[in-house]
């Protein structure tokens, strides 16, 4: 399975509620915090709804 790495490069102050849920889930807490996750179909769904919020990078 292949490793993705997902760092937050916007701020969640003036986002949307469900948006400022999906970080929260994934466990980004800062600009510039960065997590690894393995890549799935469920991730890939938040991928697409924080997009803009988000830089994604293949491990």
């Amino acid at each position: 399975m292949a490793k993705v790495k997902l760092t937050l490069v916007k701020s969640i102050y003036g986002q949307l509620p469900q948006n400022r849920r999906i970080i929260k889930a994934l466990g980004l807490k800062r600009i510039n915090h960065s997590r690894e996750f393995e890549k799935t179909k469920e991730l890939a769904g938040a991928i697409r709804k924080i997009g803009f919020m988000i830089k994604v990078e293949e491990i």
